[in-house]
């Protein structure tokens, strides 16, 4: 059995974060979703505004058909070592150092790395100046 992970925020959940699982989920036979936890969010960047708090997060994740498992996550980098999978699945942007030296782990240990490419016209950071406008 192929075990994926993928990870994310996912705050503001739209169709790119679906598609995304769906992706992911695709393939192999077992999603694992690691949410980033909100106190970590604020601690690298304290001028976010983070909609749901981790539990409302994780809540609407594990609602997902797609989703077998979900997991809350400080930093990926120290993550990844300890959960057990296979394909580590992430989007084109996610290039940060964390992501980076997780992605140099991977290599390291024989895990694959697969980019997934973003869901066209649908970005979190969109929506949230969309909702900033409504104000």
């Amino acid at each position: 059995m192929k075990k994926v992970i993928t990870v994310g925020v996912f705050d503001y959940f739209h169709l790119g974060h679906l598609k995304l699982f769906e992706n992911a989920k695709a393939l192999g036979d077992y999603l694992i979703v690691a949410v980033q936890d909100g106190d970590c969010i604020l601690k690298t960047k304290p001028d976010a505004k983070v909609l749901y708090t981790t539990e409302q997060r994780i809540e609407i994740v594990k609602a997902l058909r797609v989703v077998d498992e979900v997991i809350t996550y400080d930093d990926v980098d120290k993550t990844l070592p300890k959960v057990d999978f296979d394909i580590f699945a992430i989007g084109g942007d996610q290039t940060h150092p964390g992501f980076q030296r997780a992605v140099k782990w991977c290599e390291e240990h024989g895990k694959q790395v697969i980019r997934l490419p973003r869901t066209p016209s649908i970005c979190s950071s969109d929506i949230k100046q969309q909702l900033e406008k409504l104000k």
